[in-house]
């Protein structure tokens, strides 16, 4: 599987749908897949979830949407993947850059960018095919890299101004 294919179908078609319609449309886009196909999609997936496991990825969400624990951050990077490929190259390279795209869905008006358990949607529709699990691929991480944000409001407006102005003031923090 290319790099492209995996962003095509990982990518949302309407990144403000409901998180069970966007997990729905990635099941039957992959139900098509051989099993060879669903595996090398799992590992694309897994390295992405890889690359986005930084500090300053972290920080953006803490500004966004008070993302402060590990199984917040993991559902905010599956969301930052469902955005598609430009979203997530410009994010993960300046993670403030994420202000400048108009993909951030809000629930009870609030910034709400998380998906619960997109990353394992290739791994269930493998496991019910052939009841075997995919191949478990450890990051090797046992926290981000880089240098963990202050999260003190006078230090996140500095690191993610633009963030900062767009949700830092929406209630949640």
């Amino acid at each position: 599987m290319t790099e492209h294919e995996f962003w095509q179908l990982v990518t949302a078609t309407d990144p403000f749908a409901e998180p069970e319609q966007i997990a729905e449309e990635l099941k039957k886009r992959l139900t098509d897949l051989t099993d060879e196909q669903l595996a090398a999609f799992d590992k694309h997936f897994n390295q992405k979830m890889r690359e986005t496991y930084i500090w300053p990825l972290w920080g953006a969400a803490f500004v966004i949407a008070g993302c402060n624990s590990e199984y917040s951050f993991s559902e905010f990077r599956c969301w930052l993947i469902s955005r598609g490929e430009k979203v997530f190259t410009s994010t993960v390279a300046q993670p403030d850059d994420l202000a400048d795209f108009d993909v951030v869905p809000m629930k009870a008006q609030l910034p709400y960018p998380f998906l619960d358990e997109y990353d394992l949607i290739a791994g269930l529709l493998y496991e019910e095919r052939t009841e075997d699990e995919l191949p478990f691929v450890p990051s090797g991480l046992s926290e981000p890299k880089g240098k963990r944000f202050k999260d003190k409001a006078k230090e996140l407006k500095k690191t993610y101004p633009k963030l900062y102005q767009k949700y830092w003031q929406m209630g949640l923090n």
